[in-house]
């Protein structure tokens, strides 16, 4: 039950994702930006790389390297959510933002070759690279795991000081 739980969340992360991404690639044209806020703009850019644009320039290697590493990845955190104790609520956030985010980018690598950002966010003549839901999530995943691991970190060192 736990697994179908945080699978369900992973799964609301890839339609959210894609439903956005279906969105862009019908309303705008690649390279389109359509100002919302003095912050933020909608874009269609297309993202060959891995975060922050790594390895976009690669050649085209990069698109199965990238698959396989999710593939990889995502098998991997689905066993570490069939391990994971039922009352480990933040861990099952975290694995579900992560294969949602994971799962969202390689739809994208394997029907496109390429992953679909159109979120930009900027200040004056600073940009951020643009992103997407999937990208979101497993921001906040990775984000999240890291809290949740020094928290644990320091649980046990209280215990072992109190002991």
């Amino acid at each position: 039950m736990n697994l179908i739980k945080w699978l369900g969340l992973g799964g609301l992360v890839v339609v959210m994702d894609q439903a956005t991404k279906w969105y862009v690639t019908h309303t705008l044209q690649l390279g389109d930006e359509v100002a919302v806020l003095p912050f933020f703009s909608w874009v269609r850019w297309h993202n060959e790389g891995a975060a922050f644009s790594l390895l976009s320039q690669a050649g085209g290697w990069q698109r199965w390297f990238f698959i396989i590493l999710a593939v990889g990845f995502v098998a991997f955190i689905v066993y570490e959510l069939r391990r994971l104790p039922e009352g480990q609520r933040a861990m099952g956030w975290v694995y579900g933002l992560i294969v949602g985010g994971a799962v969202g980018n390689l739809i994208d690598r394997v029907i496109h070759g390429y992953v679909v950002d159109f979120v930009l966010l900027h200040y004056q003549q600073y940009y951020f690279p643009a992103f997407n839901i999937a990208d979101a999530a497993l921001s906040i995943g990775a984000a999240l795991w890291i809290f949740v691991s020094v928290a644990e970190y320091l649980r046990q060192r209280q215990e072992q000081a109190s002991s």
